[in-house]
């Protein structure tokens, strides 16, 4: 069954090296109902194997957008979800499961916002400089630790738990939002990270020699903070205030 909400998730695979999966994730998309696909950088886009295993999923591959980062993937997306089966990391970031993963869609998406579910290379996964523009990880649960799935199977998994939750959520009629009161885009995010970095490397808070993984650590704050339209704007305004001041200072 067609779901108007599903329109606004987005499957994002990065350096996909076997064009069959690229096929079967498409396949696993059509059977969901989600249709939009964003390929970063594939090793080999499209095959005579992509479409024999779409299985009548072409259309999703034709109209799928070929972007050369993850930034530009994501870009007008307000929550980033990447998918990532490693846990021993130097920074944890916010995780959940497939579950969670399925109801936290289903509660975000009535709000119009644009929702990515980022996948990684099929030996490799997501760096950690990509995990940087996520907001917050989920794994799917596996018998043994040392096992991971195909990446099309990953994306099937991930794509039933949040259609079956949008499905089984209670309909929530449209409410006239304000603009100024939505998630900021994940480029807004990133010129904000920008001017961040930049204004502490200027007042020697951060030493770009040394940055201690104070931008990721940042990255992490903001991220879970859920920062809107209009405090974004406070806050770039706050750092070029401050930039005023210092310049003034100086003088």
């Amino acid at each position: 069954m067609y779901t108007p909400a599903l329109e606004n998730l987005r499957i994002v695979m990065v350096e996909t090296s076997h064009p069959g999966n690229i096929g079967s994730a498409a396949r696993a998309m059509k059977v969901m109902g989600i249709k939009d696909l964003r390929l970063v950088s594939p090793r080999k886009p499209f095959s005579q194997e992509t479409f024999a295993l779409a299985s009548g999923a072409n259309d999703i591959i034709e109209q799928a957008k070929i972007v050369p980062t993850l930034q530009d993937a994501v870009a007008d997306c307000q929550i980033v979800i990447g998918a990532s089966a490693r846990s021993e990391r130097t920074l944890q970031w916010p995780q959940m499961d497939a579950r969670e993963c399925g109801t936290f869609v289903a509660d975000q998406l009535p709000q119009q916002q644009k929702i990515a579910l980022v996948f990684g290379r099929e030996r490799t996964g997501l760096t950690n400089e990509e995990l940087d523009h996520c907001n917050t990880l989920v794994h799917i649960p596996m018998a043994f630790d040392f096992l991971s799935l195909n990446i099309a199977m990953a994306i099937q998994v991930l794509t039933y738990e949040c259609a079956t939750a949008v499905r089984m959520a209670t309909p929530v009629p449209p409410v006239a939002t304000d603009p100024d009161e939505v998630l900021a885009s994940a480029a807004a995010l990133e010129g904000f990270y920008t001017h961040l970095e930049q204004s502490m490397i200027e007042t020697r808070f951060l030493d770009p020699e040394n940055p201690r993984l104070l931008m990721r650590r940042m990255r992490r704050l903001f991220g879970r903070a859920g920062v809107t339209v209009s405090e974004m704007n406070i806050l770039r305004g706050m750092l070029a205030a401050f930039a005023g001041r210092k310049f003034q200072n100086r003088g």
